[in-house]
């Protein structure tokens, strides 16, 4: 009998220090994803990232699967992992289902908003207006409009939103360094719009300004399709 409950306590303990480690792989190679740090297409190798992070293939696997269902990796099967790729057809559907829940989200979310949230967003708004290049600018942006979105209290919409925004950030970072040089103000202008109607609790023009934002980037990515070839090559990474 003891030697059983020694077991299962071994059992138990490595299957907690497997997890541990998968959680910590997990949250080292989602940050090189959405950074940039890995491209859309690159190959993930699992021996390599059992050496870096000195562990087995076990939690690395668990790492793997975890940000599979995340939309972040892409599995085929007896062949390996990538990082996942995004044509501009699947990229526009996603852009309308943003269209239609995060103003929704931001709704939800203003009354749980105070005048320190407000400061801080008009801060950021402000911040993206000077930023050095695209990597900062979209640092900034996931910043503002997850801030935006923190005052809601939900069981799912929160969670689905974030991994809407995870599955397009690397064709976010490649369009933003069009979008600096190009459509700056409007976006910026937006930004501002947001933080005004955030500040005097205006749900309804947050999700009219909101809706009209998200559709900006999607019909800008549909005029520039080369934006799916560049953030797929390794001048990304």
């Amino acid at each position: 009998m003891a030697q059983a409950t020694a077991a299962l306590i071994a059992d138990d303990t490595g299957a907690a220090a497997h997890g541990a480690a998968g959680r910590r792989i997990a949250d080292a190679l989602r940050r090189d994803i959405l950074d940039g740090v890995l491209a859309p297409g690159t190959r993930i190798r699992q021996e390599r990232l059992a050496e870096e992070y000195g562990a087995s293939r076990v939690p690395v696997r668990e790492a793997i699967r975890a940000l599979e269902g995340e939309g972040l990796v892409t599995v085929v099967a007896n062949t390996g992992a990538w990082v996942s790729r995004l044509s501009l057809a699947e990229c526009d559907e996603l852009y309308r289902v943003r269209e239609r829940i995060e103003p929704l989200l931001i709704r939800m979310s203003i009354p749980g908003l105070d005048d320190a949230d407000a400061a801080e967003l008009a801060r950021l708004a402000d911040a993206m207006e000077s930023a050095a290049d695209a990597d900062e600018f979209v640092r900034l942006d996931r910043a503002f409009h997850d801030l935006t979105y923190r005052g809601a209290e939900t069981l799912m919409l929160g969670d689905t939103v974030a991994r809407l925004w995870n599955r397009t950030q690397a064709y976010r970072r490649v369009y933003s360094r069009l979008f600096l040089r190009h459509a700056a103000r409007a976006v910026h202008h937006e930004h501002h719009l947001l933080v005004h109607a955030i500040e005097t609790g205006d749900a309804d023009d947050a999700e009219r300004v909101l809706l009209g934002h998200i559709r900006r980037t999607r019909l800008a990515l549909a005029k520039h399709p080369e934006v799916f070839d560049d953030a797929d090559a390794a001048s990304l990474q």
